[in-house]
C-alpha cells in the first residue's frame, strides 16, 4: 500500500477529507513511492483556528523562554541529520551532501533567532518632553502562513519558522506537495522540542490552501519563495486582503569573469553553482559573462573539460557531483529549454538530454549541458531554466558585462571574479542586483544579515531572514505617556535619602 503523508494540526497527524492527493515520486527510479493529502478550504480553516488559540499561548511566554525552545530544537535536529538529510534526498534527488547542507543552513536562521530577547528589544527616549518618556515594544502578528518551494524542503521552511515563531507568532506551513515529508517531520520535532501544539500547522495542497491563506482574515502575513509568477499572484492577493507579504521568485544569476581572474577558481566555482544540486537553486550561477576573447576561449574549453567529467548518480551516492531532477515534468521542461536555445541559434557544446543511469533508466537525471554564443533576447537567456545548464555570454568590456544582470529582468544574485579591487567595488556599487559575491559564487548572505533579490526576483520590500525577518513578523507600538504629579493619597510615596 501506497504511504500516505497526512496535515500535521494541533500537534498530531490528521488526515484529510478531501479525496484529493498528489504524487511523490522517487526521483532516482520514477516511481511513485507516497502520496500527499491535499488540504479543502475547511481544513485550511480549522488549522488556523487552531493556530489562533496556539498563539495566545506562545505570545505570552516571555522571548527568553521562546528562544530555549528553538535551542532545543536546533540540538535536536543536529541529533537527527542523518535520517533527515536521507529522508530529503529520497523526495528531492539531491545528494546527501546537499541535503546536508539544505538542513544546516536551515539550523544557522534558528541559531540566530535564538537571540530573539535581544532582537525583540524596543527603543526608550526618557524625558521627551516634559515628564513625558516615549519607549516603543515589538508584539507578533498573531498567525502568519509560510508557503516553500520543493528545491529547499528544509532550509526555507526553517527560515520561515525561526522568524515566525521566535517572535511570537504562530505559523501554517505549506510545503511544496513534491518533497513534504522532511517539513512535516521538522514540525514534529518542534513540538517535541517544547512549542506548544497548534503554533506550528502544516497543510498540504495546491492553489486551493494557496488561496485559503491568502484570504483567511486572522492569517496577518504571508511569505512565499517559488517562481515569480506565483509570487507576482501571492503579491496581489495579499495587497488585495490588506495583508503583509513576502513574495521571492525566480533568478537567472550570472557570473562575470574579468581577465584578471584566477582562472582554476573560477572552473571549480561554476562546476559547482551551475551544475550542483542539479542546477535546481535559485541562486545557482547558470549564466558566465567572460570579458575579452582569449578569456571566454579559455573558460568554455576549461569548463567543457571538466563537465564531461561530472559524476552524475543517485542521490545516495557519495562519489556523485549531482542526482536527479525532481520530477518527469521538469526534466521535460529543462530539455525543452535546450531545444529552445539550439532553435535560437547558440552553440551546443554539451547535450544533457537522453542521459541515462544505468540501473536506474526510469529515474530523472539529466546531464551537464552547455551553451555558447548565447545572446540577450533569446528566450531561453531571458528567463530561468532552473537545471543544470551552463549559458555563455561573452562580452567585450566590463561595462557591457555589467549591463547584462542589471537589465535582466531578474536581479537576485551576480558574481564577479578578478583581481581587481577597484573593478570589484565599482561593479558592487552599482550593479542593479540585490546579492552580489566577490570571488564568492553563490552569495547567499549568512543568517544574520538577510536575503533578498530585486526587480522579478522579490515582490517585498524586506528580506527573508535576519534582522528584516524580525521586522517582518512583527508589528511596533510606541508608547507616550506621563504621570501625574502632586498627592496620590494612599498611594504616595517617599524616595529614601541618606538623612
Amino acid at each position: 500500500m501506497t504511504r500516505e503523508i497526512q496535515h500535521f494540526i494541533d500537534g498530531k497527524a490528521f488526515k484529510g477529507k478531501s479525496g484529493q492527493f498528489g504524487d511523490i515520486f522517487n526521483p532516482n527510479t520514477g516511481e511513485v513511492q507516497a502520496r500527499v493529502q491535499f488540504a479543502t478550504r475547511d481544513e485550511v480553516a480549522d488549522a488556523v483556528a487552531g493556530a489562533k488559540k496556539g498563539q495566545a499561548i506562545w505570545a505570552a511566554m516571555n522571548p527568553q523562554r521562546r528562544a530555549r525552545v528553538l535551542m532545543k530544537y536546533k540540538m535536536m535536529v543536529e541529533d537527527q541529520m542523518e535520517e533527515l538529510a536521507h529522508l530529503l534526498s529520497s523526495e528531492h534527488g539531491k545528494v546527501i551532501a546537499d541535503a546536508k547542507g539544505d538542513l544546516i543552513r536551515g539550523l544557522e536562521v534558528i541559531e540566530f533567532a535564538c537571540g530573539v530577547p535581544h532582537l525583540m528589544k524596543g527603543e526608550y527616549t526618557e524625558s521627551a518632553g516634559p515628564g513625558i518618556d516615549v519607549y516603543s515594544m515589538r508584539q507578533p502578528l498573531g498567525v502568519v502562513a509560510g508557503i516553500t518551494p520543493f528545491n529547499f524542503p528544509a532550509m526555507i521552511p526553517m527560515w520561515f519558522m525561526g522568524m515566525a515563531l521566535s517572535t511570537g507568532n504562530a505559523m501554517i506551513l505549506k510545503p511544496s506537495e513534491k518533497d513534504p515529508s522532511v517539513p512535516v517531520r521538522l514540525a514534529e520535532i518542534m513540538i517535541e522540542a517544547g512549542l506548544p501544539e497548534g503554533v506550528l500547522q502544516v497543510v498540504h495542497g495546491d492553489k486551493t490552501a494557496v488561496d485559503a491563506l491568502i484570504e483567511h482574515d486572522d492569517i496577518k502575513a504571508v511569505s512565499f519563495v517559488g517562481s515569480s509568477n506565483i509570487a507576482h499572484y501571492i503579491a496581489q492577493g495579499c495587497t488585495k486582503h490588506a495583508k503583509r507579504f513576502q513574495a521571492m521568485g525566480g533568478a537567472k544569476n550570472h557570473g562575470i569573469i574579468m581577465p584578471d581572474a584566477d582562472m582554476d577558481q573560477v572552473v571549480n566555482d561554476f562546476l559547482g553553482a551551475a551544475y550542483g544540486s542539479a542546477g535546481e537553486r535559485c541562486m545557482a550561477l547558470p549564466v558566465a559573462v567572460p570579458v575579452g576573447k582569449k578569456t571566454a576561449d579559455e573558460f568554455v574549453a576549461r569548463i567543457k573539460a571538466e563537465a564531461v567529467n561530472l559524476r552524475i548518480g543517485v542521490s545516495t551516492d557519495d562519489t556523485a557531483h549531482y542526482g536527479p531532477v525532481v520530477s518527469a515534468a521538469h526534466r521535460k521542461t529543462i530539455e525543452n529549454y535546450i531545444q529552445m536555445g539550439i532553435d535560437e541559434g547558440a552553440e551546443l557544446l554539451l547535450d544533457g538530454r537522453g542521459f541515462q543511469l544505468q540501473g536506474h533508466e526510469k529515474g530523472f537525471f539529466i546531464g551537464p549541458t552547455l551553451f555558447d554564443h548565447v545572446k540577450p533576447g533569446m528566450q531561453s537567456y531571458e528567463e530561468e531554466i532552473f537545471g543544470p545548464v551552463l549559458q555563455v555570454v561573452r562580452a567585450d568590456t566590463l561595462e557591457e558585462a555589467a549591463a547584462l544582470p542589471s537589465n535582466h529582468q531578474y536581479g537576485n544574485g551576480v558574481a564577479i571574479f578578478t583581481r581587481n579591487g577597484l573593478a570589484a567595488r565599482e561593479f558592487a556599487a552599482k550593479v542593479n542586483v540585490g546579492m552580489v559575491g566577490i570571488n564568492v559564487p553563490i552569495p547567499v548572505p549568512v543568517a544574520y544579515h538577510s536575503f533578498g533579490g530585486w526587480k522579478r526576483s522579490a515582490f517585498t520590500d524586506t528580506n527573508q531572514y535576519g534582522t528584516d525577518g524580525i521586522r517582518f513578523f512583527t508589528k511596533i507600538k510606541t508608547v507616550t505617556q506621563r504621570w501625574p504629579t502632586g498627592d496620590i493619597g494612599d498611594q504616595a510615596f517617599v524616595i529614601p535619602t541618606m538623612n
